[in-house]
């Protein structure tokens, strides 16, 4: 799996909006989960709300049954804190707040997952019309491909005979020789032989 998929499969769909937590920036960015949200609140002013939102307990729950969160909130382990999503914009400020090489790296993934799913999503059929043609030509390619491989099983009886000749001399020139040949060479046979 390519980088950019790798990112694609971290970002949800929460109030509406694509965005990223802050567990799997921190990864991404490999630095602590805590560090990073210390940079933010010492930036605060560069994240609004439509930036930057922290997620209320029914959405984490809901997370949390998605089993993207396995552990909860607790004070022995998991996340002790509600996290924080980062929407698009809000990455492209937390990349202003965050020069490393590996952030630079990072940001530019990001930008290039966000806009892939953009375009997947402009692909997307709009309208009812839309979708009706797509199920037809779904169907008409299902149409075909039933017909290709209705076509590869209907081999005639000549090329089944041919196909099976062809099995056996192969499984005959697999397997070991009947009797073991004589050694060649200047070696004295021995009565044993």
């Amino acid at each position: 799996m390519n980088e950019v998929q790798v990112i694609q499969n971290k970002i949800y769909e929460i109030r509406g909006q694509r965005v990223m937590l802050d567990r799997d920036l921190a990864e991404l960015y490999q630095v602590k989960t805590g560090n990073l949200n210390k940079a933010v609140k010492r930036n605060i002013r560069r994240f609004p709300p439509d930036f930057m939102f922290q997620l209320t307990k029914e959405e984490f729950d809901r997370l949390k049954n998605d089993l993207i969160f396995q552990n909860g909130t607790s004070s022995w382990g998991g996340t002790r804190k509600l996290p924080y999503a980062f929407t698009e914009q809000g990455l492209a400020m937390l990349s202003g707040l965050l020069n490393s090489d590996i952030a630079i790296e990072v940001n530019i993934s990001i930008m290039r997952a966000f806009v892939a799913i953009r375009r997947m999503a402009a692909v997307l059929p709009n309208t009812a019309a839309d979708v009706a043609q797509l199920r037809k030509d779904f169907e008409e390619l299902k149409l075909d491909i039933e017909d290709i491989l209705a076509d590869q099983n209907n081999i005639n009886e000549d090329t089944r005979m041919q196909l099976e000749l062809i099995n056996q001399s192969l499984a005959a020139l697999q397997a070991p020789p009947k009797k073991p040949h004589r050694p060649i060479g200047f070696n004295i046979p021995t009565d044993k032989e």
